[in-house]
C-alpha cells in the first residue's frame, strides 16, 4: 500500500466513523417560514399558485425610481430574445393605439447614455425589473409609510418645546 494514501484513508475513516455516531432525529421540527409546520422529514403539499391581480390601475410607487409593478396578468406572455410580447402594447410606436404607457426613455438608451431607436438589450427583458402582483395575504406585517406621509405627519404634529 502506498504511503501517500494513508492519511486519505485515515481521514475517510474518521469522518465515517463520526457520520455513524450522530443521531439525527426524524421528528425534528422544520422552519417556520412560508411552509409553517410539519417535520422536515414530512412532505406536505405546495400551496396553491395564487392568481394575478388583473386590475388594470396604475398603482401607486413606494420609493424613487421603483420600476412600476405591472397591474394585468402576462400569463402566456413570450419575452425571449426573439419576441417581447409587452412591446407589442407598450413600444413607442405602439402605446398610442393600445392607451397602454409607454416604455421609459431610460429603456432607449445604451450605457452611455446615448439614445437608441430601439429598447436596449440590457432593458429588454421586463420581468428582471417589472413584476406583476399576486392575490394573497402579506407573509408578514407591513407598516412602511412613504416619505410623503411621514412629512405629512411632521408637519401636523404639534411643536415640542
Amino acid at each position: 500500500m502506498s504511503y501517500r494514501l494513508l492519511p486519505v484513508l485515515l481521514l475517510a475513516a474518521f469522518g465515517l466513523a463520526v457520520a455513524a455516531q450522530v443521531d439525527y432525529p426524524l421528528d425534528a421540527p422544520g422552519p417556520d417560514g412560508r411552509r409553517p409546520g410539519g417535520i422536515m422529514t414530512q412532505n406536505q403539499p405546495a400551496p396553491p399558485i395564487a392568481n394575478e391581480e388583473n386590475k388594470d390601475l396604475k398603482r401607486e410607487r413606494n420609493y424613487p425610481d421603483q420600476p412600476p409593478t405591472i397591474p394585468h396578468t402576462i400569463r402566456g406572455y413570450q419575452i425571449d430574445k426573439n419576441s417581447n410580447k409587452c412591446l407589442s402594447c407598450h413600444s413607442r410606436a405602439n402605446s398610442a393605439r393600445s392607451q397602454a404607457p409607454m416604455v421609459s426613455i431610460t429603456h432607449y438608451m445604451d450605457r452611455d447614455g446615448q439614445a437608441l431607436a430601439a429598447v436596449s438589450p440590457r432593458r429588454y427583458f421586463c420581468n428582471q425589473c417589472h413584476v406583476p402582483q399576486k392575490e394573497v395575504k402579506p407573509l408578514v406585517d407591513n407598516s412602511f409609510e412613504n416619505i410623503d406621509k411621514l412629512l405629512q405627519d411632521e408637519a401636523s404634529a404639534p411643536a415640542k418645546p
